[in-house]
């Protein structure tokens, strides 16, 4: 079953915190001693900047898939470390990238050796909004991409955080996987909370990945079978057909999902139901273009019905897990507390290499 670590950062006792849920992460996923310690490094460097600059924030531990348009061959899962602040932002990001720039009285090696160690490494931050900061690293040292990179043969990537309400087991889960010219999205949120809420969504991410020829509509069906055994979960499935750019979208429950094509964001319906439990009769499926210039949310109920993305994120550019998390952060604030696992998926476009 699938772990997320949840680690607040207020003081500088939760860094040692940090350290040692990376460790469990790490131990979890089978890393070796070498990529483990790499982990530790780059969280704990990441934990520090919170503090020094931040003035707290959260880190979210998480084993996700390697990007479903690379070559599986090559690629493995990896530990993502993700951290989200409301702290002042960075105001010179190029120049806090670099070793050596620092605003405190630190040595300010932080996002530079995060950069350099981490597999892969990207961030974005707004003056007077805060930074989200991502990294992934994977169980053996393979090529190293930058932020920008293009995951081989796709023209799209997918990325995504999961926060948990119970701490250690989210009921919600998320999955990319290719097939082809079709590349599949699945957010699933299993009913309740908690290890059983989690069996319900990991079945339907194994049955995913089991089945990824499958157009939505037949996937919703399959999955039906598959969850029988479990609480049942709420799915929504988006296949892109890369060789028609043709998005296909289906979806039974309360996850939501959205379009955008331009500066348009447009609702994608789901039908009233549970798979697993009660299939409606007839499976809506819309039909819509893809193009470079689209993006696609899928997102689990804890997130606020009313959120927006920023129009001056960089979402083609930005790893989607970025944007996932950004997503997040906006629509949160401590006067909101968080009442259920909150998951965000993003199916965003590729554009050329640019530095950060």
């Amino acid at each position: 079953m699938s772990r997320i670590w949840d680690v607040p950062v207020h003081d500088a006792t939760r860094v040692r915190d940090v350290r040692v849920a990376v460790e469990q992460a790490c131990d979890h996923a089978g890393f070796g001693e070498e990529r483990a310690a790499a982990a530790v490094l780059v969280a704990t460097e990441l934990a520090t900047n919170l503090l020094k600059h931040a003035g707290g924030g959260q880190i979210l531990l998480e084993t996700v898939d390697a990007p479903a348009g690379a070559e599986a061959a090559r690629e493995r899962s990896a530990l993502q470390i993700v951290t989200i602040d409301h702290g002042p932002g960075i105001r010179d990001l190029s120049a806090a990238l670099q070793d050596g720039f620092s605003t405190t009285a630190s040595l300010g090696a932080g996002l530079g050796t995060c950069r350099r160690v981490a597999d892969d490494f990207d961030l974005h931050s707004t003056p007077g909004r805060g930074t989200v900061a991502l990294a992934r690293i994977r169980p053996s040292s393979g090529r190293r991409r930058g932020p920008r990179d293009r995951p081989a043969g796709a023209p799209v990537r997918a990325g995504g955080v999961n926060i948990p309400l119970v701490e250690g087991h989210s009921g919600d889960a998320w999955a990319c996987v290719r097939s082809g010219e079709r590349l599949t999205l699945l957010l699933a949120d299993g009913l309740g909370h908690g290890p059983r809420a989690a069996e319900a969504s990991d079945a339907a991410v194994r049955q995913l990945r089991l089945s990824p020829h499958l157009t939505p509509p037949e996937l919703l069906g399959t999955l039906h079978t598959a969850l029988r055994e479990t609480r049942g979960a709420a799915v929504a499935v988006a296949q892109l057909d890369l060789a028609a750019q043709r998005l296909e979208f289906s979806g039974i429950g309360n996850v939501g999902a959205r379009l955008r094509s331009g500066d348009d964001w447009q609702p994608l319906v789901s039908h009233p139901g549970i798979v697993g439990a009660h299939r409606p009769a007839h499976i809506p499926h819309q039909t819509l273009p893809w193009n470079p210039g689209c993006l696609l949310v899928l997102h689990s109920d804890g997130l606020p019905s009313r959120w927006s993305l920023r129009p001056d994120v960089p979402a083609a550019v930005l790893d989607p897990g970025v944007t996932a998390a950004l997503i997040l952060r906006d629509s949160s604030s401590s006067a909101r507390p968080v009442r259920d696992d909150t998951t965000v998926a993003v199916l965003s476009p590729i554009t050329p290499n640019r530095e950060s």
